[in-house]
């Protein structure tokens, strides 16, 4: 789909860059980076990290439906509360993993998949939320959150390879 669409794919081929640059960000971390914060109440680095991946892949799995394998679903709670911290190897696989499961659904899903819609529940209320909804909210999450993550490393003087 996203080959037969100029802007499609140009939205997708920023989404991956974007993608890298979080992946960048992350890997060079100590596990005391990933423990620092923007405020009290804010997440740390790693629980940023770690939320942006447990959106896609909680998304696709619990939402969508879609058999992502193992790994993906395993990886679908990291976001939880009571998770435990992870190391930079670990979140970049993660990174790469819901990637890439990301990327195979989106070259394969035609307009008519895109429309299809999927019940969810928002603020005690049943809504149906189309495929094309979903995919964006997951994209915005991660741009919001990935400048959360590069905000926060920014103010402890960590070095975010982040477009500027």
């Amino acid at each position: 789909m996203a080959e037969e669409n100029f802007t499609l794919s140009t939205y997708y081929t920023n989404w991956k860059q974007y993608q890298e640059h979080i992946k960048d960000s992350v890997a060079p971390l100590t596990a005391e980076q990933f423990a620092l914060r923007a405020a009290p109440h804010l997440r740390t680095v790693g629980e940023l990290a770690a939320h942006i991946i447990g959106c896609r892949a909680g998304w696709f799995t619990y939402v969508l439906g879609e058999d992502v394998g193992d790994e993906v679903k395993a990886i679908a709670n990291w976001d939880e509360s009571d998770a435990p911290a992870r190391t930079a190897a670990e979140l970049v696989q993660a990174l790469d993993a819901t990637w890439t499961m990301m990327a195979d659904r989106l070259a394969r899903w035609s307009d008519d998949d895109m429309r299809k819609t999927f019940e969810d529940e928002q603020d005690g209320q049943t809504v149906q939320l189309s495929r094309a909804w979903i995919v964006w909210h997951v994209m915005e999450h991660d741009l919001h959150h990935g400048g959360e993550l590069s905000l926060t490393l920014g103010m402890h003087g960590i070095p975010a390879d982040f477009p500027g």
